[in-house]
């Protein structure tokens, strides 16, 4: 029905649409009577929205409106945008008329940021700390001018005495912050007066002001509707309060609850109209938290009463009942007011159509959600909509619906450093600041878009090559390691593209030009990928980003470490979201708070609703301290919260609301929003009726596979061909104990590959520790030689400083005790004449192999066979037992001829002795020599005369069994001793260990033996 307050109306025109209506389709259904007299009557009226996601939503409004009429289209009104600073959007072009205001223009936000960070160099000096971190506390500066300048704070108003007064009573921090800032305001200021510009938002309240003065003085022949604007800044509100009184002009709320008791309207406080002059403008007990509050504001910086905002009466489609916004005006009651819940019927507390759903961590809450948006798809024309500031969950939600094929329209973006080609440009930087890390620099060469185009396959191959060269600790810094690499591995060719590609990277040094790095930057990405890293929404955002860097640095003078790129790109980028192009599915949409705002759908689901999220955790400026902002007229960190409570009111007024949200998150336990705390205290007993407990299930039951049987104990049982393989020394005692890793290894080859920038392992150590013994030996053993030999191999390994200042005085003490006990056995006539030596011998058609660490030959010609240990020797019972054989095969070996001393010979003789030379420590020392054998007073060990035939009876006991025999290959054979663990995942042994029981007896076993 027409309403009486309409166009026409005397005095200012400000209208309400009330919650429990979508804004935008109440909006259409209210401006197409009032505004439509005449073919044109629409095309006539000019629309102010608040941002572009609104001129989408109310365009979608006209397109619904115009499906319900008869009427074979509509002309839609001209929409502009005011532009919402929070999104980074500039205002339309009849608030910014090109050329037709002599107001200066903008400067460059980019520039301003760098120029920011120069001034704080000078202002602190070396306390103002460089590179990233310097560029993160300019932009938090630059922030806070802006937020002074929304206000209309001027920059002499921070020198008023009641600020000064403020700031002399402060902590000493917070003196010696709001000086740097004004002191670095003062600059920029001086520089802008120089340049002829003015700070963007300044600019803007200009331009407002600017707009409502010819407005005023000469009103615009056709009618202006401003829709859904709520940003309280005061030159806005002066705009708004001329557009309500311009001749067909009004001014329409979203969510404004006219239905307030005028005594709760009153406890939220001054809202910036203060009792008196003297009172700062926002009062110590203002419910800034408060949904309504920051409309309270906007009304009185547009100087309108409450009593003069009246309903817009139009409903839109899908409206939810008319009591609920009773209720969610109840349930958002300041705290003296709240205290009326408890003579609240029923009636009052009855929220149908809301849902409540508590999950157990948020895959399982993003489980959930696709599922509901997956049930309401079943209903044809249903829309559904997932509200949520958080972009993990939303990102969760996005990938379980492709599950569907369901393609969600995330509005809210991708910052741009998750998206392919900032990833890309990313990872350039940090592979020249970590001088060709492995971990970056092979995230770099696989990305996909490196090496793309038709030689794509054979880019990857040696790619992957190149991984597997790298796996284990650290090479060398620099490209001059990589290329010696690279010459091993037989890749020169391929690499020597990629090098050319990465020089001129390594080239910069600290000092250089900011805008000359990004040139190098960017000419690396696009040599490396083609056009392709500027292609798509990604690479035309990113594209935009180096430019717009680039010009700025060059303007600015910015000069920067290398080092320090890749931490300043990555903040820059995640500043910047990439939005997808129209598209996705037509009835699904995720939005952020920002751009849920005026959006309508049928079932809206409010995800993420936990402390610190939603709302999200009020952070306190850095640089001026709250107190000089109330003095200042600047709303406290809590507003933000309020206007996060007036979203999630606004989104409660759809037909069919959930309200998600988990019990915990990556870091551990959280606390549900307060907003699901006050939902739930509101209902009371009537609770347990909206819980949300089926989509739960179903989410549960997608991930419940259907039951199988246990695995059973792997015992392969390969073909005799297959069987018939090379024994290695170390291989027996693996064999022996358990058969499944021999298989895994000498039969199926397969390796554990080490991670890439790995930890130094014991195996590593090990292979220093052998490698410094082994070049003493070749170099004669010389008394002070072995610290310099340690020293060198250590450099030549590239290990890692912090592991050799923690390692090397066990490893220094250790090899001082090896030192002395081979100047012992010099003095007694035994000599060195192999170190580590490659031999074999064929014994029974198996050719047995291995590498001998030491062979000496004793005075009395028998030789001596050494194992070197970094950790503890095998105990002579493990040796008794037959699973620690390596000394007794190498033994053999030598006795068969299989090595050869240095000289080259073949080394004759029998071996009579036989050590393990261990850097554990033993007593009050690191390092020092162990026998198996029971020799001198020892009881434990094997007899000398026993240990070479015992080795040869277990090495023909397992090729009987396994090698030439038909034994299957059983997993774990002899559980009880020590694994490397390397096959535990492909024997699967976590669903079969368990079953074991108590020990098994194993034929064959060690557990049998000692029976």
């Amino acid at each position: 029905m027409p309403d009486r307050a309409g166009p026409d109306k005397r005095g200012p025109r400000v209208f309400s649409i009330a919650a429990h209506r979508g804004f935008a389709d109440a909006l259409v259904a209210g401006l197409v009577p009032r505004y439509s007299e005449g073919e044109l009557g629409l095309a006539r009226l000019t629309l102010l929205l608040p941002s572009r996601r609104t001129v989408r939503t109310v365009t979608e409004a006209f397109v619904r409106f115009s499906g319900t009429t008869d009427k074979p289209g509509l002309l839609l009104p001209r929409m502009v945008v005011v532009g919402d600073l929070d999104l980074d959007e500039t205002l339309g072009p009849l608030l910014d008329p090109l050329g037709a205001s002599d107001i200066p223009p903008a400067a460059d936000p980019t520039r301003r940021w760098l120029r920011i960070a120069h001034f704080l160099r000078e202002v602190e000096g070396a306390e103002a700390g460089k590179g990233a971190a310097l560029l993160r506390r300019a932009w938090e500066l630059g922030r806070t001018m802006d937020r002074l300048l929304v206000e209309g704070i001027a920059p002499i108003d921070l020198m008023s005495e009641r600020v000064i007064g403020i700031v002399g009573d402060l902590a000493g921090h917070w003196t010696d912050n709001t000086r740097t800032f004004l002191k670095v305001q003062q600059h920029w200021i001086a520089e802008l007066a120089e340049r002829g510009e003015i700070d963007a938002p300044e600019r803007r309240n200009l331009l407002f002001e600017h707009a409502a003065r010819e407005w005023q003085a000469s009103p615009l022949a056709y009618p202006i509707v401003a829709a859904g604007v709520t940003s309280a800044s005061p030159s806005l509100a002066r705009l708004l309060r001329v557009v309500s009184e311009l001749p067909g002009g009004s001014v329409v709320l979203p969510d404004f609850d006219l239905s307030l008791p005028p005594e709760v309207w009153d406890e939220l406080g001054t809202a910036g109209r203060p009792d008196s002059p003297d009172d700062p403008p926002f009062g110590r007990g203002d419910a800034v938290t408060h949904p309504q509050y920051h409309l309270k504001l906007l009304l009185n910086r547009m100087g309108i009463s409450r009593e003069e905002v009246a309903h817009w009466h139009r409903s839109g489609l899908g409206a939810s009942p008319a009591e609920r916004s009773t209720v969610i005006s109840n349930l958002f009651l300041p705290p003296r007011a709240s205290a009326a819940w408890v003579a609240l019927g029923p009636e009052k507390r009855r929220l149908a159509g809301v849902r409540l759903m508590e999950s157990t961590h948020p895959e399982q809450e993003a489980q959930a959600i696709a599922v509901l948006v997956r049930q309401a798809l079943e209903v044809p024309e249903r829309r559904v909509a997932l509200i949520t500031p958080d972009r993990g969950l939303a990102g969760r939600v996005v990938a379980h619906l492709t599950r569907w094929g369901i393609e969600a329209d995330d509005t809210a973006g991708r910052p741009l450093a998750q998206t392919a080609s900032g990833r890309l440009l990313l990872l350039l930087a940090e592979v020249m600041a970590e001088q060709a890390a492995p971990v970056p620099l092979i995230a770099l060469l696989v990305h996909p878009l490196a090496g793309g185009g038709e030689g794509r396959a054979r880019w990857l191959e040696n790619a992957r090559r190149l991984d597997l060269a790298l796996r284990g600790p650290r090479p060398g810094a620099g490209l001059a390691a990589l290329a010696e690499l690279a010459v091993q591995e037989k890749l020169e060719g391929w690499w020597g593209e990629v090098e050319a590609m990465l020089a001129p990277l390594f080239a910069l040094s600290e000092g250089d030009p900011l805008d000359f790095m990004l040139g190098r930057l960017a000419d690396a990405a696009e040599a490396m990928c083609g056009e392709a890293i500027w292609g798509g929404p990604d690479g035309r955002a990113l594209s935009a980003l180096v430019e717009e860097l680039r010009a700025a640095a060059g303007s600015a003078g910015t000069l920067f470490d290398p080092r320090e790129l890749h931490a300043m790109l990555r903040d820059a980028m995640d500043r910047v979201s990439v939005r997808p192009p129209w598209g996705g599915h037509p009835r699904v949409a995720i939005y952020g708070l920002l751009e849920a705002r005026m959006s309508r759908a049928d079932l809206v689901i409010c995800g993420g609703l936990v402390e610190g999220i939603w709302p999200a955790s009020p952070s306190q400026d850095a640089l001026l301290p709250p107190a000089v902002l109330r003095a200042l007229g600047v709303p406290g960190a809590d507003f933000r919260i309020g206007l996060a409570a007036h979203d999630l009111a606004a989104a409660l007024g759809a037909p069919d609301v959930v309200l998600s949200w988990a019990l915990r998150d990556a870091g551990g336990p959280v606390i549900p929003s307060r907003f699901v705390l006050r939902v739930k205290a509101l209902l009371g007993e009537q609770g347990e009726r909206h819980i949300e407990a089926e989509a739960l299930r179903l989410a549960r039951m997608l991930d419940d596979a259907a039951p199988v049987p246990p695995h059973p104990r792997p015992q392969p049982m390969p073909a005799p061909e297959q069987r018939r393989v090379d024994l290695a020394v170390t291989g027996l005692d693996r064999l022996r104990g358990d058969p499944y890793e021999f298989y895994a290894n000498a039969i199926l080859r397969l390796r554990k590959l080490d991670a890439l920038d790995a930890e130094p392992s014991a195996a590593w150590k090990g292979e220093v520790a052998h490698k410094i013994l082994e070049d003493w030996h070749k170099a004669g053993e010389p008394v002070d030689g072995l610290h310099t030999i340690a020293q060198s191999v250590l450099t030549e390994k590239n290990a890692h400083p912090l592991m050799r200042a923690l390692w090397w005085p066990r490893l220094s003490a250790a090899l001082d005790t090896f030192r002395d006990l081979v100047l012992r056995h010099k003095t007694e006539g035994r000599r060195v004449v192999a170190s580590e030596a490659w031999g074999d011998m064929r014994h029974r058609d198996i050719r047995i192999h291995g590498r001998a660490d030491r062979i000496d030959r004793q005075a009395d010609g028998t030789l001596a066979v050494v194992d070197y240990k970094t950790g503890s020797p095998p105990t002579p019972r493990r040796v008794e037992e037959g699973f620690a054989l390596q000394l007794g095969l190498i033994a053999l070996i030598a006795e068969a001829g299989g090595f050869k001393d240095m000289q080259g010979r073949e080394i004759e003789g029998e071996a009579g002795g036989f050590e393990y030379w261990s850097m554990a420590k033993d007593k009050n020392q690191f390092g020092y020599a162990a026998t198996p054998l029971k020799v001198g007073k020892r009881r434990s060990g094997i007899e000398p005369d026993d240990f070479l035939p015992e080795t040869e009876r277990y090495l023909n006991d397992a090729l009987d069994r396994w090698i030439l025999g038909n034994e299957p290959f059983t997993a774990r054979l002899n559980p009880e001793l020590g694994s490397y663990a390397d096959y535990d995942q492909l024997m699967r042994l976590d669903e079969w260990i368990t079953s074991l029981g108590s020990r098994e007896r194993v034929p064959g076993s060690a557990t049998e033996e000692e029976a």
